[in-house]
């Protein structure tokens, strides 16, 4: 997701709640000594959020003071803490996040004083909402789940659609897109509820967030157009802007770049319009990646510095550390390393003097790639490793694979040959956990192409026609390709695909050990890391006895029917988002995937390498997948799409484990516990986890879990078996 997307998020849910209300009107309240204290309260704090926060944060900082010094006046804390809180957000529109965390925990002292549980809630999401555009996610999280959790209690449906929508930021922001979509998924469910069309909108929002994330244009762009075409019926017309900006997102990053500058433009004319300066300098920021992207460097510089300059002038060090960024990307481009590294210096000092984790990280990796340039290779390598840390600290796994990017040249060219491949390894590793398989990228491309002529593009047409020869091509050589041929060109594909994020790396031959290294890397995506280990060394590995192995088969219910109603290329996009999502929950908990076989998908835990909570893990996995399952269908329903339904089984027991075949070898497991497993799948029900009596006896004791007793089956070739669903507790 793009620091400005995230931008574009916090700005609607402070400010899309009540932005059609007259601001006259409520000026008028608050001069109205007849009102109640409390009702002039809330009309001069909607007055202040409404007509000056996100415009005018000096202003809305200034205008606060009025409600403290009413609330020392009235002797109204409650006053006092709302002042205090509007400060904070003052501060956090200008990006000086220390300052705006300072009159957050002002007010949030005063509201745990008063108990001012509804008002707490706020405040924590706010604070969550600070650490976020810190890059602080792990406490970001913190904070919005505490506040989840105090809605949850009051019943404040309200709050707990919010919290939903930040933790579902969280997620998508980590490319954890199953848990993201169940969280928006949630929330735009309370929404619908409450039928606050602003809330539903947002929702709507933020799950085509995800879709884009994925690379799933259409269906991102789909879900954008319902969320726009409700702020026209509203006459939200800040709302419209940022979303003409998310379309414009979409269409510029399917290469469409003219269609993208018509979006940013309108976006901007709006802005222009609301005289809303934050939104104005966004616009122009996204106007200059379109001249960017074009090469007419002239025109990015002229709109990235329009852009930096509004920043300024609001005090929006986030918005300036951002600009500063790019324009030096673009001296960076041309080879002005002097111009580009003034540039990033200055962007980096502002991201350290906010706290902004990300923006250090990138800044620091571009500082290191201008080292590696110039031939400095251990001062590439200083701010480079500083990067990368900062990248693990908070799970960005592109800014991991740009610092990556920039130690493997600095090391490559100090000549520290083991160096440089192991973070060529690391690089790689990173890549494979960006991609979107081609298969979906494929069809998400010809599903746009049929958007774009819906929208009277003239040129689409032609374009097409070229992106499936190109297809056809690049199948082709799937089919005929040796594997190093195939490594190398998977390579160049994923450089191409991910240019946007390390244009920075300028394309450098790989040597005989780089192949060597890439064709460990494709040994190891299909045989575990133990075994690809003993065939290298002994160029066979042996079979093996596990006594203990909790075995997984899942089976997509109404699989035959579905595949009546879908097309080939769409049954197949559907079962691979399915198995993509359950691969990315397999590597979380430790599970090892042995096979799919049509719509049924194998794994094992506790292979190859023993673990006493491999029992366990293999129960929550499962778990994890039937929400995913159930998340899916749910959107599938919405779009009238036909939808799985998946029965899940778990046996625990002995199995044989080791590689079969030649070529196209696999690594596979037998014995009479997959078949019980099998059995165990069949058995159970839609949506359940059906174990074992063995796996039960295993997990009975743990807390974590609640069981049914189903009493004995009758199973297929086994007689009566106990079998079990399992429910966290």
């Amino acid at each position: 997701m793009q620091k400005t997307t995230l931008l574009f998020l916090l700005v609607l849910s402070c400010t899309c709640l009540k932005a059609q209300t007259n601001l006259d009107s409520l000026y008028t309240i608050w001069e109205d000594e007849t009102q109640t204290d409390s009702i002039r309260v809330s009309a001069y704090k909607d007055y202040i959020q409404v007509g000056f926060l996100s415009s005018k944060p000096d202003s809305a900082f200034i205008l606060a003071e009025a409600l403290i010094v009413f609330g020392q006046e009235k002797q109204t804390l409650k006053a006092k803490a709302i002042g205090y809180h509007i400060q904070g957000l003052s501060f956090a529109y200008q990006s000086n996040y220390p300052q705006a965390l300072a009159y957050y925990q002002r007010s949030l002292k005063i509201k745990e004083e008063i108990g001012d549980k509804k008002g707490i809630a706020s405040l924590l999401i706010g604070i969550g909402n600070t650490y976020f555009n810190q890059g602080n996610y792990p406490q970001a999280l913190d904070y919005y789940k505490r506040g989840l959790k105090i809605n949850e209690e009051l019943g404040n449906k309200h709050g707990i659609s919010q919290s939903l929508q930040a933790i579902g930021n969280i997620y998508n922001t980590q490319s954890n897109y199953p848990k993201a979509l169940d969280n928006y998924q949630r929330s735009l469910e309370i929404q619908e509820e409450l039928g606050g069309k602003q809330g539903i909108s947002q929702s709507l929002l933020t799950i085509g967030l995800v879709y884009r994330a994925q690379g799933n244009y259409p269906r991102a762009l789909a879900y954008y157009l319902r969320s726009l075409k409700i702020k026209e019926e509203i006459g939200d017309k800040r709302g419209i802007a940022y979303l003409l900006t998310s379309i414009g997102n979409i269409y510029t990053e399917q290469d469409n770049a003219d269609k993208g500058l018509d979006y940013y433009q309108r976006s901007l004319k709006i802005q222009e319009e609301l005289g809303d300066k934050l939104g104005i300098s966004i616009s122009l920021y996204s106007i200059g990646n379109i001249y960017k992207v074009q090469s007419n460097y002239p025109q990015a510089l002229d709109n990235y510095q329009r852009s930096l300059k509004i920043s300024e002038e609001i005090g929006d060090k986030y918005g300036i550390a951002l600009s500063l960024q790019d324009i030096g990307n673009i001296y960076f481009d041309q080879g002005n390393y002097p111009q580009a590294t003034d540039y990033y210096q200055r962007g980096l000092k502002i991201n350290e003097e906010i706290g902004d984790k990300y923006g250090t990280s990138q800044a620091l990796s571009s500082i290191g790639l201008i080292y590696v340039e110039k031939g400095s290779y251990n001062d590439a390598i200083v701010v480079c490793q500083r990067s990368l840390a900062l990248g693990e600290e908070i799970g960005s796994i592109d800014l991991q694979k740009e610092a990556c990017s920039c130690l493997y040249e600095a090391n490559k060219g100090l000549g520290k040959g083991n160096e440089a491949l192991k973070y060529h390894e690391q690089m790689e590793v990173m890549e494979d956990s960006l991609k979107v398989t081609e298969t979906v990228q494929k069809l998400s491309q010809m599903e746009f192409d049929k958007q774009n002529l819906l929208d009277s593009i003239a040129t689409v047409k032609k374009e097409q026609q070229v992106e499936l020869v190109h297809q056809e091509e690049l199948r082709a050589e799937e089919n005929t390709r040796n594997i190093s041929f195939g490594i190398g060109g998977f390579f160049v594909l994923l450089a191409i695909g991910f240019f946007s994020r390390w244009r920075y790396v300028k394309k450098s031959k790989a040597s005989l050990q780089v192949e060597k290294d890439r064709s460990e890397n494709l040994l190891l995506n299909i045989l575990p890391a133990e075994i690809a280990e003993e065939l290298k060394e002994k160029g066979r590995a042996d079979a093996r006895d596990f006594e203990m192995v909790s075995v997984i088969f899942t089976d997509f219910k109404g699989f035959t029917q579905a595949s009546a109603k879908l097309g080939a290329q769409e049954l197949v996009a559907e079962i691979n988002t399915c198995f993509e999502a359950f691969d990315e929950i397999m590597e979380k908990y430790g599970i090892e995937k042995i096979k799919t076989i049509g719509d049924a998908y194998m794994a094992a835990g506790g292979l190859p390498v023993p673990s006493d909570s491999s029992v366990k893990n293999t129960v929550l996995a499962t778990m994890e997948m039937q929400a995913f399952i159930s998340a899916r269908k749910l959107e599938m329903d919405a779009l009238d799409k036909p939808a799985f339904e998946m029965r899940v089984g778990i046996h625990t027991g002995p199995v044989v484990a080791g590689i079969v075949g030649v070529k196209k070898f696999q690594y596979d497991i037998w014995g009479d516990t997959v078949n019980t497993a099998s059995r165990m799948e069949s058995s159970g029900d839609v949506g359940k986890v059906n174990i074992s009596q063995t796996t039960y006896e295993l997990l009975k004791d743990d807390s974590d879990f609640t069981f049914k007793n189903r009493g004995k089956i009758e199973v297929k070739g086994k007689g009566e078996m106990d079998m079990y669903f399992v429910e966290k507790s």
